[in-house]
């Protein structure tokens, strides 16, 4: 019996994927938190100082992704998705290490925002897993490649913060240069794509937004991307203040909150797979309305809770239902837009995100400071209800049971 049909080409490109943004985003996660250490290091003494170039270096990988995600979208849907694949492992790869040699705090700057210029693995992976897996499978496959990111994500600060201790931070850099250079290697050696390079020239924005099914609700995937990333990350910036004020004292104020942040991560984990298949039985609205939801109505509770541990409860039902959210909103892209659009729409998507990523912490951090981490927790609450409102209207228009309306089989110009 033939090995591809024993081990299908798209569940062996599914695992390499999965396995790619794991190692990807454990490597990246691995150095993150230590910025601010890093920064001292390399001569700022100053706390406000290390706070201003601190701020700079995490939101320049933010905004230069936000700016170039279309374009690497659209050279996907032009010469594959694999080569994207390769493109940001290598490059992140060599950036990384990189950041290891500097010794100014405008060279790390500089290198994050190069970092931005060339990441978007897991992004190349959605639009890679999107066109070659099964339809009938799409929205599971989706849910899985997803996971391995957050996996990672929950892997590479335990992991970096042990290395930092046993070998030093700028060893720490090298080695994460090396794990993502050990995703490259499975990339390009592994991954199977069955593209057929299109000989016409590029889609303008006009074709591609006349390629879509129903344009204005994929705009509305877009924003829908930004506020559960911004929703999702709010937090971040008071949850060592918030569990301190819960604890009474400041022992072991990092690990629980280390802990109460994990496990958000760890629910969407275990529960994403689950609400993938959900997404294939019964239609991504469905569980896209539900899911956002619910989200929302966890996030209630969590800003009058009296004990760390009430907390950290209610963060893991947040992670439960948080984790048919980007899956849904994958599913529903794909859907409304034809393969060879794909990948330059994911694009899109992925800027909303990572404008989330940065807008999330920022407003989230000013809404704490004026109005107190209660009315946080509750403001975006309400975001994402309300959003589910928005999806509720938008799936009763939909003929066929909550399912969108399949692509338009004419065709557009240039293609």
């Amino acid at each position: 019996m033939p090995a591809d049909t024993l081990w299908p080409i798209w569940k062996r490109n599914l695992a390499i994927c999965w396995l790619g943004g794991f190692i990807t985003n454990a490597g990246m996660t691995m150095v993150l938190p230590f910025i601010p250490l890093y920064l001292e290091q390399l001569g700022l003494h100053r706390e406000a100082d290390v706070e201003q170039w601190a701020g700079v270096a995490f939101g320049a990988t933010f905004l230069m992704a936000a700016i170039v995600s279309p374009l690497w979208g659209r050279l996907a849907d032009q010469y594959g998705r694999k080569l994207m694949l390769i493109r940001a492992s290598l490059g992140m790869s060599v950036i990384t290490t990189l950041m290891g040699f500097v010794t100014q705090p405008w060279h790390l700057v500089a290198l994050r925002f190069l970092m931005g210029a060339v990441s978007g693995y897991v992004s190349a992976s959605t639009t890679l897993i999107a066109t070659q897996t099964p339809k009938e499978r799409s929205g599971w496959a989706l849910a899985v490649v997803t996971t391995g990111a957050i996996a990672g994500g929950l892997i590479g600060p335990l992991l970096g913060g042990y290395l930092s201790e046993v070998i030093g931070l700028r060893k720490v850099f090298w080695a994460t240069g090396g794990l993502i250079f050990l995703s490259f290697l499975l990339t390009a050696g592994l991954i199977r794509e069955t593209f057929e390079r299109r000989n016409t020239a590029p889609l303008t924005g006009r074709e591609v937004w006349g390629a879509i099914g129903r344009p204005k609700l994929v705009l509305g995937m877009f924003v829908t991307a930004g506020l559960m990333q911004a929703g999702a990350i709010s937090i971040e910036p008071v949850v060592t203040i918030y569990v301190r004020q819960l604890l009474g004292r400041a022992d072991h104020v990092a690990l629980v909150a280390g802990l109460v942040v994990a496990s958000a991560g760890l629910a969407t984990v275990i529960a994403a797979p689950i609400l993938g298949r959900c997404s294939d039985r019964f239609g991504p609205w469905r569980v896209l309305g539900l899911s956002l939801l619910v989200a929302g109505l966890t996030l209630i509770p969590q800003g009058w809770v009296h004990e760390a541990w009430q907390l950290g409860l209610w963060r893991f039902g947040f992670g439960l239902a948080s984790a048919g959210l980007l899956p849904a909103v994958n599913s529903v892209i794909r859907s409304l837009t034809p393969e060879h659009a794909l990948g330059r729409i994911y694009g899109y998507t992925q800027s909303g995100q990572y404008l989330g990523n940065l807008a999330g912490p920022v407003l989230g951090g000013l809404v704490a400071a004026h109005w107190g981490i209660p009315m946080l927790f509750l403001l975006t609450a309400l975001v994402l209800i309300a959003n589910a409102g928005w999806v509720a209207v938008q799936a009763s228009r939909i003929a066929g049971g909550g399912r969108p309306e399949p692509v338009p089989t004419a065709t557009v110009a240039g293609s």
